[in-house]
């Protein structure tokens, strides 16, 4: 079955997506320690965080940057493993990394020990 926009904004769903998924490229690849790394050198801010929310709110930052929404609103799901698209008529979920999922759940231990130490 084709859907068929709704509302004007409808019309705005599939470039927002494409937006989003082209900031979280940058980010997507590599474990949680390397997703710290990115998103501090991209936002120009530290991002070892406690809090898993402000975990989830860098990358929802991250994903943001320079969208124009066009009246869609955006947040990262109750799991950490989705950013939802939505204020339409449908809504779309994108899929994140494992490296992001991680980062957000529980952060990077040992970030800043080298390499060589943790294995």
């Amino acid at each position: 079955m084709t859907l068929h926009p709704k509302h004007h904004k409808d019309l705005m769903l599939a470039p927002v997506a494409a937006e989003i998924d082209l900031n979280l490229q940058r980010i997507r690849d590599g474990a949680s320690r390397d997703v710290l790394a990115r998103l501090e050198l991209e936002l120009d801010r530290p991002a070892m965080c406690t809090a898993r929310a402000d975990r989830a709110d860098l990358v929802l930052r991250q994903a943001l940057r320079g969208v124009e929404l066009h009246g869609w609103t955006a947040a990262i799901t109750e799991d950490g493993a989705r950013l939802r698209l939505g204020g339409g008529s449908v809504s779309l979920e994108l899929g994140l990394s494992a490296g992001i999922i991680g980062y957000i759940a529980t952060g990077v231990i040992d970030a800043w020990r080298p390499l060589t130490e943790i294995r």
